[in-house]
């Protein structure tokens, strides 16, 4: 399991040119299931995204696709972690 933390580098502004393209990615990673939560930092300063990958190389080759990546808009910082305790017992077949 893999946390993506995003922190802007770019004004707001920039941010929300490529905000679109950023949901679009999420979307289609969402379908593929790599994705279980995603959403904006408060304040607003980056966002935060909870994946399932097999390793870092599959989480590189995940965020080398999304637009903020691509054109520079974040900076991303990785946490590895294994999920050991879960509010529900149904998350656990999501999460691993």
């Amino acid at each position: 399991m893999f946390i993506a933390i995003l922190t802007y580098k770019k004004p707001l502004s920039e941010v929300d040119r490529f905000l679109t393209a950023h949901r679009e990615y999420l979307a289609k990673h969402y379908a593929a299931g790599d994705f279980i939560a995603s959403g904006p930092q408060n304040p607003r300063v980056g966002g935060v995204i909870m994946m399932k990958a097999d390793n870092r190389t599959a989480v590189n080759a995940i965020i080398a696709e999304d637009p903020f990546y691509i054109n520079g808009i974040a900076n991303y910082q990785i946490v590895e972690f294994t999920p050991t305790m879960f509010i529900a017992e149904e998350l656990k077949s999501l999460l691993l």
